[in-house]
């Protein structure tokens, strides 16, 4: 058989399975058992390379995983984050695209404040699950010093893989995010956090993450789903310098809502929510007043 007709046909499966990425998903594998990129797994699709009996065995188990609703990365072991290649699987959130776009306005804070003076940026990333705010800040913002809290034992184990895998120099630390950095308190630019935000009445409708993301990552211990992020919130504005910036990731039902919570505070001198890619609420940003 060839590689074409493998991918075809996992493909196939997958729509049928209700998959919202079946083509990627289905080159993403054959890559993972090749051993080699997307861009070459497609080029042997072009020229309808042949692979062998090793191959199709391997690859049709993880086919039928993926068919399962087993998330693409806990077969692989992988996830990519702004350029990333992140260690991932059972035990840690998964970072999502859309997170991608969180962690790209905490990038743009922390430059921010380099703009205004601040030779050494503090960002601080509470709630990290498997690094990938905090690493993504570093590698794009090297001169920040930057601190991660996650309070999870397998969820740390995986950041601390990707820390290390990386090389990149973000201290992690293992405990709970709303008591995290006492020795930080008002010295912190910028707070940026994917905190759990899930509505505790409500049900994740992807079986990916209903059924394999842990519900420590999930779920926001209240029936608005805000409990958790407020706390969070209430943290940050400890940590922050004035005019330091929290960069907040919430559902996009929550748009209006947390805002709202924040402004009541009186801790924020500038609120706004800002829209993903896909025109979602995804981010609350606020100023330290």
């Amino acid at each position: 058989m060839t590689l074409h007709a493998e991918v075809v046909a996992a493909r196939e499966a997958f729509s049928s399975a209700g998959i919202g990425s079946p083509e990627a998903d289905a080159v993403e594998l054959a890559a993972f058992v090749l051993g080699v990129d997307a861009g070459e797994v497609r080029r042997r699709m072009v020229l309808r390379s042949p692979v062998d009996a090793a191959f199709s065995e391997r690859y049709a188990g993880l086919v039928a995983e993926r068919s399962a609703r087993v998330p693409l990365q806990h077969l692989t072991g992988r996830a990519w984050f702004r350029g990333l290649e992140l260690h991932v699987g059972p035990g840690v959130f998964v970072p999502r695209p859309e997170t991608e776009v969180v962690a790209g306005w905490a990038v743009d804070a922390a430059r921010a404040a380099m703009e205004k003076g601040v030779v050494e940026p503090v960002v601080v990333d509470l709630c990290t699950g498997s690094g990938a705010i905090a690493l993504a800040v570093k590698a794009e913002v090297s001169d920040a010093r930057v601190h991660a809290v996650e309070v999870s034992d397998l969820a740390v184990a995986w950041a601390r893989r990707n820390v290390e895998a990386t090389g990149l120099g973000v201290e992690l630390d293992h405990g709970d995010a709303i008591t995290a950095y006492g020795q930080l308190e008002g010295l912190v630019d910028v707070v940026v956090s994917n905190p759990p935000y899930i509505p505790t009445t409500a049900e994740p409708v992807d079986p990916e993450v209903r059924d394999h993301d842990p519900h420590v990552a999930l779920y926001g211990g209240s029936e608005d789903g805000l409990a958790i992020p407020r706390l969070v919130a209430a943290r940050s504005a400890s940590l922050l310098r004035p005019g330091g910036v929290l960069v907040m990731e919430h559902a996009d039902v929550q748009g209006e809502s947390l805002p709202a919570a924040l402004r009541a505070t009186g801790s924020w001198a500038h609120v706004e929510d800002r829209a993903d890619l896909t025109g979602r609420p995804r981010a609350v940003v606020a100023v330290r007043a």
